[in-house]
């Protein structure tokens, strides 16, 4: 018999800038049935994780909260690891890329490839806030794009017609930061020489680290020729400052699989016996496995193995990456209604079913996954309460009746035989991360076994005279099928795994050799998986979207005077207009006398308004601060001799002016504050 192996898991760390979605539980899920297998199976398996917490993003967000990042960071890591304890994550530890684990690793590998000559550094131009005195990412600056002048696109690309240009290119530019024009501006840069290590790393993704189709795409990169990774940032930056570089921080993806080391460093320290080195050093015996999503290739298969052989530590044995995650078929979206986040499918399902349906979709290979919620809730059922439970259902009460022993004798060896042998090939799809694979074999099983209680028909003979034997016989061997099953899945439901243990007073250990119960005093059976309705994840949809639009309108009050200022400085003031075109404009008080909503209008509301001579239809752009039925009496003021405007809800006759910053803030005048219908304004 083989030596236990010693194995090292992580998983990507999620980053801290909000809630965790189901996204990042495909992947969680994935990594977590594959170590609680190997450890089911006598493996030594450390399963470690953290948030990633560095970057631009953090820092603006913690800002725009007025919090510190810190305090922000905390937050969300309370948050994340609540999330992931509910959906059955065994972390052996969750740590934060923020600690000093992480510094003292990240200067040493920093350090270590300086001084191996594999550092450059060089003046660069970029984008530059002037008024925020901070250097922008592409993706904080928008302006009008250069090819079609479409308006608020990205500094990369246009979203409305596909081209790509360089931030310099955008027509108006403008700051997403403060509103304010970028400027060009100059800095030194450090960069990591990944050409030094195109050789190595053209050997190292051939030699089995990678899927196969992971290692093709690598190859035509390679092919292409490497660039040199820009490996820091400028001050204010929320990070780690670069050793002998003042004002100088590591770029976020430097430090961030760094974290990995650090959150096992931090195992390592508190637990007696767990040496770092054993799994880090470049001759370390043990085995690597990171778990990851196919967008971050390129930093865990090119950079990461790079920065490691500079640094003198060892380099992953295997990186498994994994597909997308679709909601019924479309990419996750806010305003489609497929973006579900962690917590909203806990208010509503078990973590379970989740589990097990991604464990039936799971392959070793870099295919979406699609989570088809009516296919959910139909395989949740059919599988795990009318397959997997009802075997121990339908045999309990008779077991229980008998004086809730087992028999001593085994009723249909080569039914037993046929469940015993299926280990090795279960084990093996485990092993492969063929998920999918080992559950259609185990629910095949599954029926093998109704099939086999269907024919014995225990409560026909139960009836028969002489029969209670036989009886205890069919229905104890049903039990051992059941203990198999249900060992051969307590990797993918770890919760009802243990349930079933109390339940069969067994430890339901994975050995090589497994014999059944005979003669075993089983415990009262207990419902163990309650079915499931599509009216349950209709509700969870509909929770997710109110959630979602109360955050979104929290989020508008709470920056809506912000948003005013950034909009002032980005609008460029109109072109200046006489005083005689000004006394033109003839401004009315007017009261509401009706409003209504407007079908196929997000903001727009249908105003009846009383001007004292006539009555006037007017349509206002103020939905966002006001129900229709709390606008009825109050005053606003109306340019009255604005021509009328044909608009497809109607005729618009004349133009409502408000105060206010925008958004939830648009303030009107109440009746008895001295103004009066009709009244004009000089």
């Amino acid at each position: 018999m083989s030596s236990p192996r010693k194995i090292l898991v992580t998983s990507a760390l999620p980053y801290a800038n909000g809630s965790l979605h189901l996204g990042h539980l495909l992947e969680t899920i994935q990594t977590d049935i594959w170590v609680r297998f190997q450890k089911a199976i006598g493996n030594t398996c450390h399963y470690v994780c953290a948030d990633d917490t560095h970057g631009t993003a953090i820092m603006l967000k913690a800002e725009e909260q007025g919090i510190s990042p810190e305090q922000l960071i905390a937050d969300i890591s309370k948050e994340h690891q609540a999330d992931f304890t509910d959906f059955l994550i065994g972390f052996d530890h969750y740590h934060s890329t923020h600690s000093e684990e992480n510094r003292e690793l990240s200067a040493l590998v920093y350090t270590r490839a300086r001084d191996a000559g594999h550092i450059s550094q060089r003046a660069i131009k970029q984008a530059y806030d002037p008024e925020k005195h901070m250097f922008l990412a592409d993706r904080y600056i928008k302006g009008n794009c250069p090819k079609c002048k479409a308006e608020d696109q990205y500094g990369d690309n246009c979203e409305a017609c596909g081209a790509t240009y360089a931030p310099t290119d955008l027509i108006n530019p403008v700051s997403k930061v403060s509103g304010a024009t970028p400027i060009e501006k100059e800095s030194t840069h450090y960069f990591f020489k990944l050409p030094d290590f195109s050789d190595f790393l053209k050997q190292w993704t051939r030699a089995g680290h990678l899927q196969e189709e992971v290692a093709n795409k690598l190859a035509e990169w390679l092919d292409q020729g490497l660039q040199e990774w820009d490996i820091s940032r400028d001050a204010p930056y929320f990070g780690f400052e670069i050793p002998d570089a003042p004002g100088k921080y590591f770029y976020v993806w430097l430090d961030a699989p760094i974290g990995y080391m650090a959150s096992f460093k931090h195992l390592c320290d508190n637990t007696d016996g767990l040496e770092f080195d054993d799994y880090w050093a470049a001759n370390a015996s043990t085995e690597l496995y990171h778990f990851i999503g196919k967008d971050i290739i390129n930093f865990h298969a090119l950079f990461w193995p790079a920065l490691l052989d500079t640094a003198g530590f060892r380099t992953p044995t295997k990186i498994c990456a994994h597909g997308f995650l679709t909601v019924n078929g479309k990419k996750m979206s806010k305003s489609r209604g497929t973006f579900i986040r962690a917590r909203s499918y806990l208010n509503h399902f078990d973590a379970e079913y989740l589990r097990y349906y991604f464990a039936s979709k799971l392959g070793n290979r870099v295919d979406d996954i699609d989570l088809n919620l009516e296919d959910f809730v139909q395989r949740s059922n059919s599988d795990l309460v009318g397959k997997l439970v009802n075997i121990a259902s339908r045999c309990a009460k008779f077991v229980e009746k008998a004086g809730g022993q087992l028999s001593a004798n085994i009723h249909h060896p080569e039914l037993l035989n046929k469940f015993i042998a299926a280990n090795g090939e279960i084990q093996a799809f485990y092993e492969n991360r063929e998920y999918a694979k080992a559950m259609r074999l185990i629910m095949a099983l599954a029926d093998d076994a109704n099939a086999y209680i269907a024919e014995q028909e225990p409560w026909v003979l139960a009836k028969q005279e002489g029969k209670e034997q036989e009886v205890l016989d069919v229905c104890s061997m049903g039990i051992n099928l059941f203990r198999l099953l249900m060992i051969y899945l307590q990797p993918v439901l770890p919760k009802t795994a243990a349930s079933a243990a109390e339940f069969l007073n067994d430890d339901l250990a994975w050995q090589q050799n497994l014999q059944p119960l005979r003669s075993h005093t089983i415990q009262r059976f207990k419902p163990l998986i309650q079915r499931i309705s599509e009216e349950d994840a209709a509700a969870m949809v509909t929770a997710e979207q109110a959630d979602q639009e109360k955050a979104a309108a929290l989020n508008a009050k709470n920056t809506s005077t912000t948003k005013q200022q950034t909009e002032n400085t980005m609008e460029p003031i109109a072109e200046t207009i006489s005083f005689d075109d000004f006394a033109k404009l003839d401004l009315r008080v007017a009261r509401i006398i009706e409003a209504k909503h407007v079908e196929g209008a997000d903001k727009l509301l249908q105003l009846t308004l009383d001007i004292g001579s006539e009555q006037r239809n007017v349509f206002a752009g103020i939905k966002s601060a006001y129900q229709p039925e709390q606008l009825t009496g109050k005053l606003t003021v109306m340019v009255a001799n604005l021509a009328p405007r044909k608009m497809k809800f109607g005729m618009s006759e004349g133009m409502v002016i408000a105060a206010g910053p925008g958004g939830k803030d648009i303030w009107l005048l109440e009746p008895g504050e001295g103004a009066q219908p009709g009244m004009r304004i000089k």
